[in-house]
């Protein structure tokens, strides 16, 4: 059976790799033949590259790739890896004497699971351009290896994040699609508004961090998490539109992240998403676009903690 995620999006490829004992990785969103792009950086403490130039004002109209990555500012190196990926095979921006991939990225901040001293680089960029597939993998794998939730305690209360993706067909035949790499300062629920991943008591209950927010716990207690979480997703659809209205895109997709995550875009995180559109279909009302956005990046976001697994002494949703 073919799960319905970000690759059903025409023109999006995905590419994952990971350092199974650094607990690090790199999940590539490759639209080689380029697509409209915007961006809406909304948590406290992002990580990025080339975000500037998706602002409608600015010149380059497309990107060829976005790059989600761990190992914090260190990882953003991988973003040259996939450039250069790209500029062997003759795609990029025409400058005339040569073409210039455009590679915007995020970083996750994953050091304090795994190993603090190794981190993606150029090489692993490159070698998740390689492992391309059909298929999107999901859960502990690729920038989501190392990714965790729930830390308003630190490590003490944190459980497994990971990459989730999801996809939505219209009657029109236009696409929609996400994926999340979701390593939260909060937690994540579901469609009930019921925690599936998130801080934990001492007795391995979901405690919930609001709750533990409210009961008057100390900002001393959460000081190393500052910095130190992210959720970075992309929302990618197949339909034409122009750099403000993707911008727009990923601005409402920001909502499914805040229905997902509690609490979300917190001074702590670097909530970032991408959006991305391929330009295959004339496209629907940009609220149809945006409705169905959220909703996808919401499901992406609860399907990343599902399917993570155990590592490094903190437990995921399937063993609670």
């Amino acid at each position: 059976m073919i799960i319905p995620a970000i690759t059903v999006v025409q023109g999006v490829l995905v590419g994952q790799v990971a350092d199974q004992d650094a607990l690090t990785g790199v999940t590539v969103v490759l639209t080689p033949d380029g697509a409209t792009a915007g961006v809406d950086v909304r948590g406290g403490a992002p990580g990025t590259r080339e975000t500037d130039l998706l602002d409608p004002v600015n010149l380059v109209q497309q990107v060829h790739a976005v790059v989600l990555t761990g190992g914090s500012a260190f990882g953003l190196a991988a973003a040259t890896g996939v450039v250069s990926w790209l500029h062997e095979r003759g795609y990029g921006f025409d400058v005339g004497l040569t073409k210039v991939p455009i590679v915007p990225a995020a970083v996750i901040f994953d050091l304090g699971i795994g190993r603090s001293d190794v981190w993606p680089d150029a090489t692993m960029g490159y070698a998740a351009c390689m492992a391309v597939e059909a298929a999107v993998a999901e859960g502990s794998v690729g920038a989501g290896i190392g990714a965790t939730v729930g830390k308003v305690g630190g490590m003490a209360t944190a459980m497994r994040g990971g990459v989730g993706s999801w996809s939505e067909t219209l009657a029109d035949g236009v696409t929609v699609g996400a994926l999340a790499v979701v390593n939260a300062f909060g937690d994540v629920v579901d469609d009930q508004g019921r925690i599936i991943a998130g801080a934990r008591a001492p007795d391995q209950s979901l405690v919930g961090t609001g709750a533990l927010l409210r009961s008057g716990l100390s900002r001393r207690s959460f000081a190393d998490t500052i910095g130190q979480n992210t959720t970075i997703a992309v929302v990618a659809t197949d339909a034409r539109l122009d750099k403000a209205a993707a911008t727009r895109l990923a601005i409402v997709a920001q909502d499914g992240l805040a229905r997902a995550i509690r609490p979300a875009h917190s001074p702590f995180d670097g909530d970032t998403v991408f959006a991305l559109a391929t330009g295959v279909y004339e496209a629907p009302p940009l609220v149809t676009l945006g409705t169905v956005a959220a909703d996808v990046l919401a499901t992406a976001i609860m399907r990343a903690v599902q399917a993570a697994t155990a590592a490094a002494g903190v437990p995921a949703a399937r063993d609670l």
